[in-house]
């Protein structure tokens, strides 16, 4: 068995959030995700920030002193095509004054939260933004989220 690790950034600004809707990968076509993701470096399998923040360069141009508040919130598991991907989650807001950033990888547009239901996404990432929208924004925890084929079980994860 094989496993797939992988990073997504959700930016936030004026109570939206910038996903992309990628087109021309091979792992991820056709859909609307975070606005920035992708595959760890060997390097960076301990360091899912290291991951996310080298992802969001490639692929917008923006650099950690253009966001702020970034934070790891959803770790996943699903197992799927004969390997476990795990996807680490993260959101950040925009710093102001920073311009609307690009993306070599597909589209980027700004959703309200009311518009998100509606979106052709990944599971994983389908059911972490919903309980991201109705749990996870008004706190600040560390939620493990485990696939099934009708949603996905979250808890918080504790440190002990």
């Amino acid at each position: 068995m094989q496993f797939r690790h992988m990073t997504s950034v959700y930016l936030r600004r004026d109570g939206r959030l910038l996903l992309l809707y990628r087109t021309g990968s091979r792992v991820v076509n056709n859909q609307w995700i975070g606005t920035a993701g992708g595959h760890f470096e060997p390097s960076e399998l301990n360091d899912p920030t290291a991951c996310v923040l080298r992802e969001l360069r490639e692929e917008t141009g923006l650099t950690a002193g253009d966001i702020e508040h970034l934070a790891l919130r959803y770790v996943t598991l699903r197992r799927k095509n004969g390997e476990i991907r795990q996807n680490h989650y993260f959101f950040a807001d925009l710093k102001p004054g920073i311009a609307e950033p690009a993306s070599t990888e597909g589209r980027l547009q700004w959703f309200s939260e009311a518009e998100l239901s509606g979106l052709d996404m990944p599971h994983s990432a389908r059911y972490m933004l919903e309980h991201w929208l109705a749990v996870g924004r008004y706190d600040d925890r560390l939620y493990g989220g485990v696939s099934r084929a009708d949603g996905v079980d979250f808890h918080e994860l504790n440190d002990f």
